[in-house]
């Protein structure tokens, strides 16, 4: 079946359930507005207090009564109306309650005198969390699907993603207490003072403390053999910071510069120990560690293991995806291992949050993930009633049949729509060599806008999105505080083949060949350029590069479409071997925080270029040295300094055709989610960007059964 049957099947279903989309309905609804700026403080505090939420708006005015001559026609409502909720979460409170239960499972072995009382696993301090709509009951399995040992993030998402020291609140803009109990910052924004909780626990019920910090930085990011370059986390403009205990309780990372958003990239960097970043499980990784242990026995066990060397030994048993004899701190304790087919969590016993009635979180007592052998057969098992609480892999071509199965698979779907500017973006390499005429093609600005508008957006929302996107670049929506302003989305991503013809001409491909594509400057022969593709990971990217292809035809541009298997595509890529490649810009929406979208490039030739002070690698041209500079020096300036900086960097960004993006403010990107109807405190929208790792924020700790 060609591309173009399968846009005029697609669409077609989609108008036989749901009315034709009304895309301001969708994309106003993409996320709260950015709160105002407060001024640096000179000092401040986390404080774990809920979050307080908007007031409820006043009555509409009443329409006026029209004559019966006057009888307005009837509006389909849209799709927006109907599948896009409110943003809503779990809160935290400072309400400590005045006592505490437990599940029955481990009141059981309470009972029986295998496990202390919950008062002495949750430790003096656990961390209460209002949920969303009503206190849970316990019981029950939790069933999700994955794609196979490299989809980690599923888990880091759903299950232990959310046990770094700090995390975000439900809207995703405010950092909020999380494994740390409060968190001080100096005046001068150089030092931040870790307070953790006292008699906190892993999940074998050893105490968690700071030694468990100073391990993972003295230990892991400091011991050359297994961090030749100690975490990004811990640089401030190429400077190193370091981390010190003060006693048991207290750790404080210091920094030679001012490093105003370390928290953030804290809570938004997957920091907990699901990523080793920064605490480890000291008391049971060290056995694994040549600093440790006899090194020679050491190495012996890791050739025993099939490892070749104690290095990649060691990283492989602090890998919880990996190891479930790993303790944790996480909500659940991974129990089977991602190459499973089945992949299995139990709750942890010692987990410390709790609602505010006192009850030990998680409700749920198991997580199940099984495994499917590719997206086709996810996406029927959703679709079939398979999973109870599910987003990631879900793809927005299913939404018709999804919709049209909810009843029968008693289940709701909800679009939990993103705030970065594109799902699909085609990544350009300006370090390309292999052909080095290709190459200064892609350097060439003008090329490049030629290439972005001659994409029929529109064709392309109406087919992929079924007109729930919004075309456009790359630029973040509206309402988010880096947006450089409300026409930023249109510059050269609006359809003009006439001025894309005159654009290429200009930049000497202006002859052409029989079938009318153009001739390359250097050889006369036809110019062909390699869009590769990763396959239907998240997005249709095969299938949505061979609509571009038709696009680029109409201009007299060939296009080799190469899909590749993810692995081998990201191999290509760092090898420098690529030309164009397709995939999501998702995590946009704050780009300091998601360097994969942040840093406009595929072969980062330029990171080689700084990092040796000009020695190695490729000079950036002035518009990406420039955005480079914002991403460096952006984690030190304060906040109003840092959203101005942003602006600038989607300036250039936009006109310069840094990425060319083209659609976004949708939920194609692990937005287009699945909920069981009996699965209590599931939000009716979630903040939905990979920083935040939806689900985590939403807190699925309190999700629950209510059968």
């Amino acid at each position: 079946m060609t591309a173009k049957n399968n846009r005029s099947l697609n669409r077609r279903d989609f108008l036989r359930i749901a009315a034709t989309v009304s895309i301001g309905a969708v994309t106003a609804c993409t996320t709260p507005a950015t709160p105002e700026v407060a001024p640096e403080p000179t000092k401040a505090t986390v404080e774990e207090k809920p979050v307080v939420e908007a007031p409820e708006p006043t009555a509409a005015t009443a329409p006026e009564v029209t004559t019966p001559t006057e009888v307005p026609p009837v509006e389909e409502p849209s799709l927006g109306s109907t599948l896009i909720g409110e943003l809503e979460g779990p809160s935290l409170s400072d309400i400590m309650p005045a006592k505490f239960s437990e599940a029955p499972q481990l009141a059981e072995l309470v009972k029986a005198g295998t496990l202390p009382p919950v008062e002495e696993r949750i430790g003096l301090d656990p961390l209460v969390i209002a949920p969303v709509h009503e206190i849970g009951t316990y019981g029950g399995i939790w069933r999700r699907g994955f794609t196979g040992p490299g989809d980690t993030l599923n888990a880091d998402r759903a299950t232990a993603g959310t046990d770094g020291l700090v995390y975000w609140d439900f809207t995703g803009t405010t950092v909020v207490p999380n494994i740390a109990k409060e968190l001080q910052i100096n005046d001068t924004g150089t030092e931040f003072t870790f307070i953790l909780r006292r008699n906190m626990k892993w999940s074998d019920g050893e105490p968690f403390t700071a030694d468990d910090v100073l391990f993972w930085w003295n230990d892991v990011q400091l011991n050359k053999e297994l961090s030749p370059i100690p975490s990004s986390l811990m640089h401030i403009n190429g400077k190193l910071g370091t981390v010190e205990k003060i006693d048991d309780l207290t750790v404080v990372f210091k920094f030679p510069e001012p490093y105003w958003m370390f928290p953030e990239v804290v809570a938004g960097s997957y920091s907990g120990q699901s990523n080793a970043a920064t605490f480890q499980c000291a008391h049971y990784v060290k056995q694994f560690h040549a600093a440790y242990t006899d090194k020679a026995a050491l190495e012996k066990a890791a050739l025993d293991a099939k490892f070749d060397n104690w290095v990649n030994y060691y990283k492989a048993k602090a890998d919880w995806h990996k190891n479930p004899d790993l303790p944790v701190v996480s909500p659940w304790k991974c129990v089977t291992p991602i190459t499973d087919t089945v992949w299995t969590w139990e709750r942890n016993p010692y987990s410390i949050w709790v609602d505010t009635e006192g009850n030990q979180l998680p409700y749920i007592d198991q997580v199940v993930m099984t495994l499917a052998e590719n997206l086709e057969v996810l996406n029927l098992r959703a679709i079939a009633g398979e999973y109870d609480f599910q987003a990631r892999h879900i793809t927005l071509s299913k939404l018709p049949v999804l919709l049209e199965n909810q009843e029968k698979g008693n289940y709701k779907v909800h679009l939990d729509v993103g705030n970065y500017g594109a799902d699909l973006v085609v990544w350009i390499n300006f370090w390309h060599e292999l052909d080095a005429y290709v190459g200064e093609l892609l350097r060439d600005v003008d090329f490049r806008r030629a290439l972005s508008i001659s994409i029929n957006r529109d064709e392309m929302n109406e087919t992929f999105w079924l007109g729930t996107g919004s075309p456009g670049n790359c630029a973040p929506g509206e309402t988010n505080k880096f947006s450089p302003g409300p026409d930023a989305r249109a510059l050269w991503a609006t359809y003009d083949p006439d001025q894309a013809n005159a654009l290429l001409d200009k930049v000497g491909l202006d002859k052409k060949d029989a079938q009318g594509y153009r001739l390359r400057a250097d050889n006369g022969q036809r110019l062909s350029i390699e869009l590769q593709t990763k396959g239907a990971q998240f997005l249709e990217y095969t299938a949505m590069a061979e609509m571009m292809k038709e696009h680029w035809a109409l201009v007299g541009i060939d296009i080799a479409v190469k899909e590749v298997e993810r692995a081998l595509g990201y191999t290509r890529e760092a090898n420098n071997e690529t030309q164009l490649s397709l995939w999501t810009g998702d995590g946009s929406d704050n780009f300091f925080l998601w360097t994969a979208s942040g840093i406009p490039t595929v072969y980062n030739g330029f990171l080689d270029y700084y990092n040796s002070h000009g020695e190695k690698g490729q000079e950036p041209f002035p518009a990406l040295k420039r955005m480079t500079e914002i991403m460096w020096t952006g984690y030190g300036m304060p906040e109003a300094e840092r959203i101005e900086a942003g602006k600038e960097f989607w300036r250039l960004h936009t006109d310069n055709c840094v990425q060319i993006g083209v659609v976004g403010l949708g939920a194609a990107a692990m937005g287009v989610r699945v909920s069981k109807n009996d699965m209590g405190n599931t939000p009716a929208r979630q903040y939905c960007t990979p920083w935040v790792r939806n689900p985590g924020i939403s807190r699925p700790q309190t999700f629950f059964w209510k059968k």
